[in-house]
């Protein structure tokens, strides 16, 4: 599969305007921060958590955890991602039973990952109640899971990707919307 860049859709600030909001939003939601807590889906998922919480220390004070799920293991699409699939280390370092937990990922598209992510945490223990935080809603759902805090809502067709780089990983912060070209 080839992409050709089409537009960048969220620059460096734009991402942490949008990071800033949610911030805020689940201050709201959870009437403070008190028991809750933030778990990233690797991969993007976990630099965009551990921002979250960076920022939430800086609007409340409050150092709330933070935690890197992965879903490796959970995915209903695993035998087509490889023979020998490379699974990482969940790091959640913290009892999740009875906390709010607010899920962070970088893109909700058709909502199986979350759906894998929710059977990971589960096994974890019995949260309050899970929040789902995402940068980017592109629609196109194919299970019934919707997010609580949204940086943007981006329509897209299903001949386009979405990809969100982080400078943790790929050396800058943007969110850019991409073609698949046939080849």
């Amino acid at each position: 599969m080839q992409l050709r860049d089409k537009n960048v859709i969220m620059d460096e600030m734009a991402m942490k305007r949008a990071l800033t909001r949610i911030a805020h939003e689940i201050i709201e939601k959870n009437k403070g921060v008190d028991n809750v807590a933030v778990v990233g889906i690797r991969r993007r998922g976990g630099p965009l958590a551990q921002r979250l919480a960076a920022r939430i220390q800086e609007i409340e004070g409050v150092n709330v955890p933070v935690g890197i799920l992965d879903i490796t293991l959970y995915r209903d699409d695993l035998t087509t991602l490889s023979s020998q699939p490379q699974v990482h280390r969940t790091e959640v370092d913290f009892a999740i039973s009875g906390m709010n937990i607010v899920l962070v990922d970088d893109v909700l598209y058709t909502g199986r990952t979350i759906r894998a992510a929710l059977d990971a945490l589960m096994d974890l223990g019995r949260p309050r109640a899970i929040q789902l935080a995402v940068l980017i809603d592109r629609g196109h759902r194919e299970l019934p899971i919707k997010a609580d805090f949204i940086g943007k809502n981006v329509p897209t067709s299903r001949q386009e990707v979405i990809s969100v780089l982080v400078k943790e990983i790929d050396s800058k912060d943007e969110v850019v919307i991409q073609e698949i070209i046939d080849t």
